[in-house]
């Protein structure tokens, strides 16, 4: 029981983590088994773009233009969502809804960790952005790279790379951020509270059908989303069909992966100093952690609210899972309630609350696409 699943093992690349194969103690140090697999990329692409005259980016010389590599990579897989999209297929192939499915409403509390995004999208404006800035900055908070990607890119925003580079590094730095802001909004009384788990049987028809009414159902209300929902979908479906085993394998490790490199070092041609070291740049930092601490709240906060009229008590504490770092929030809550109990294992119930988070935060993205495009 104080092992990760079986499907939480492949490649985050939700979040910007390689998973490691072997079995992950929870009690454990979460930094030992996880490693930001998008930050080492992107760091080493900053000093590409950043060195005088540097070939990896594009150069006006007396000789003529010298289009630089990194520049060519972000027009073919960047500028067009390509990259993002096809990390979604992979992120989708890793994803088990079983969870979700054995308890439907948890997904309430994935959508309630959204809320950072529209009050974030208040403050940005506030704050003197243009709309189109401000809403691209504010889904920092669905705490979803390919999401942030997308949209940010979509909104033709000026700050494309400081986006990119907060919504990361913040689903790197989860497990410092959540603890104490979930301490701050619960008691020790709520942190204590157990949920026995008793898997419900799913069926695989149930599993095969879940990605296809949710792609339509999001297709009708917010047809924006399609592009996003459609191809984290069309992963799962990969995996739940039962009869694509090699195309899932390869769409949660190599394609997965591959994107993820790419995506590192391209988005660094953004990373310029001229362009980026400036003061718009730490105003959007500082927006990403409000984003992200708003989330979190709203989550728990629901959950608390939900206690009120529930017969059966849930610890809030998994409402705070609802952020779209998967699985990584899944585990920070239930560490923590394996340090307040350690019989009380809340990872199935957290797991379930994240996954919902997930298919929130594209709906979310989609929604901001609706309003602003």
């Amino acid at each position: 029981a104080r092992t990760v699943w079986k499907s939480m093992e492949p490649a985050m690349a939700a979040g910007g983590y390689v998973g490691d194969r072997r079995p992950v103690d929870l009690a454990g140090d979460q930094k030992k088994e996880m490693e930001p697999s998008l930050l080492l990329p992107m760091g080493f692409g900053a000093i590409l773009v950043n060195l005088p005259l540097s070939g990896a980016v594009t150069q006006v010389l007396s000789t003529g233009t010298e289009v630089g590599p990194l520049d060519v990579l972000f027009d073919a897989g960047i500028a067009n969502e390509l990259f993002p999209l096809l990390l979604f297929v992979g992120i989708g192939a890793m994803i088990d809804f079983t969870p979700l499915l054995s308890n439907p409403k948890l997904m309430i509390f994935g959508a309630a960790a959204q809320f950072g995004i529209f009050f974030t999208l208040g403050a940005a404006t506030l704050m003197g952005f243009e709309l189109k800035d401000a809403a691209s900055i504010a889904v920092i908070g669905a705490a979803d790279g390919p999401t942030s990607i997308f949209v940010a890119n979509f909104l033709e925003s000026n700050y494309l790379g400081a986006i990119i580079v907060a919504a990361y590094s913040y689903m790197a730095l989860v497990p410092i951020i959540q603890p104490p802001v979930i301490r701050l909004v619960t008691t020790k009384k709520e942190r204590l509270i157990r949920m026995p788990y008793a898997e419900k049987q799913v069926s695989k028809t149930a599993k095969i059908l879940f990605p296809i009414i949710i792609t339509m159902v999001a297709g009708l209300f917010v047809p924006r989303s399609v592009a996003l929902v459609g191809f984290l979908m069309f992963g799962n479906l990969i995996r739940e069909c039962g009869v694509l085993d090699s195309l899932s394998e390869t769409a949660q490790k190599v394609l997965a992966n591959l994107i993820t490199l790419l995506l590192g070092l391209t988005v660094a041609s953004k990373m310029q100093a001229e362009y980026f070291l400036n003061r718009q740049t730490l105003m959007i930092l500082a927006l990403g952690l409000v984003a992200f601490v708003f989330d979190t709240i709203g989550g728990v906060l629901v959950a608390k609210v939900y206690n009120l009229f529930a017969k059966q008590k849930i610890n809030p504490m998994i409402g705070a899972a609802g952020i779209s770092a998967f699985p990584m929030s899944a585990r920070v809550v239930n560490k923590m309630g394996l340090q307040e109990d350690n019989q009380n294992f809340l990872l199935m119930h957290a797991v379930g609350v994240n996954v919902s988070g997930q298919i929130a935060s594209v709906i979310a993205g989609g929604m901001i696409l609706t309003l602003f495009a």
